[in-house]
């Protein structure tokens, strides 16, 4: 690995640190309001700052001329943005707005270890779903597929009664059900939008329905908000803001599959940070299924390469 691609390795990985570490905020955050209210306050901030950061890299880039030589892109313009643009923030922010309202939820019925093993399900779920798209499943990816089940027994199931499951575990995979769903729809609108104004945009849409939400269900108030500020401030600038960009910047200078396995490490560093600050402890059954569940997220990224080398 040269210089320069060791240093997009550390961006990301601080990205993915910041990941990790943003479950025990979303914790924290919810000993003051409610899960959708959390979410309704994280899509918010994270919408405003990434305001600014679409401003700089449109100057950058001269958006209208790159908008010209995007592929496959709508250039009907409406305001500053696209007709792509606003219908992929709808459908990829009302996704967004499920699955994390979802986990948010999830969050207060299990630990935050295992929220973070959970959710990073997406990363075999999404090459699955694309069954529903007519895609062809390679035979590695259900043998991976086949160990996170099995790591997902021990991690939840394990000594327990099948009515006994954690109503926050089965929440959290469904979030990562929905996650890979909301993968997968900014995969298709990535190649007609602009990728910060896209996430600007999907955040805005989550924040605003969360709030609908929010109204209906929870009654925040303002002392319970600024409580949870710190932690909003978290997740909406860190986890929401700072490392989606770095995402973004880094993406373009590493190989997809190190970007990938770097990632992978976000449900790694839940685990540690929920012992560390939260003194969550997990047993060594669950150690056993969250360790099966990272060697199949692991083998999902790096098989494909090993098997067309070979």
């Amino acid at each position: 690995m040269n210089k320069t691609e060791l240093k997009y390795s550390l961006l990301l990985f601080i990205a993915a640190l910041i990941w990790g570490t943003a479950f025990v905020f979303q914790f924290l955050g919810m000993n003051s309001i409610g899960p959708l209210a959390f979410t309704t306050g994280r899509s918010f901030i994270g919408f405003l700052f990434l305001i600014p950061v679409a401003i700089l890299v449109e100057r950058h880039k001269r958006k209208h001329t790159d908008i010209d030589k995007m592929p496959h892109c709508e250039v009907y313009m409406i305001g500053p943005f696209t007709k792509a643009e606003l219908l992929g923030g709808l459908v990829c922010g009302s996704i967004l707005c499920i699955a994390s309202n979802f986990q948010q939820v999830g969050i207060q019925y299990t630990t935050v270890a295992k929220a973070g093993f959970l959710t990073a399900l997406y990363v075999i779920l999404v090459p699955m779903l694309g069954i529903l798209l007519h895609h062809e499943i390679p035979k590695y990816l259900w043998i991976c597929a086949g160990i996170s089940v099995v790591g997902l027994y021990f991690l939840c199931l394990y000594g327990k009664d099948a009515g006994s499951t954690s109503i926050g575990d089965l929440l959290e995979i469904i979030c990562a059900f929905i996650f890979a769903v909301q993968i997968l729809c900014v995969s298709h609108y990535s190649m007609r939008c602009r990728g910060v104004v896209l996430s600007c945009l999907q955040f805005f849409v989550c924040g605003c329905e969360s709030w609908i939400l929010t109204m209906i269900y929870e009654h925040p108030t303002l002392s319970g908000v600024i409580d949870a500020l710190p932690s909003l401030l978290f997740v909406g600038v860190l986890s929401s803001g700072v490392a989606y960009t770095l995402q973004i910047v880094t993406e373009k200078h590493l190989n997809p599959t190190v970007a990938s396995l770097i990632m992978c490490l976000e449900s790694v560093i839940s685990a540690i940070a929920g012992w560390l600050l939260l003194s969550q402890i997990i047993t060594p059954p669950e150690i056993l299924g969250a360790t099966l569940m990272f060697a199949a997220i692991v083998l999902a990224q790096i098989l494909p390469g090993f098997l067309k080398n070979n």
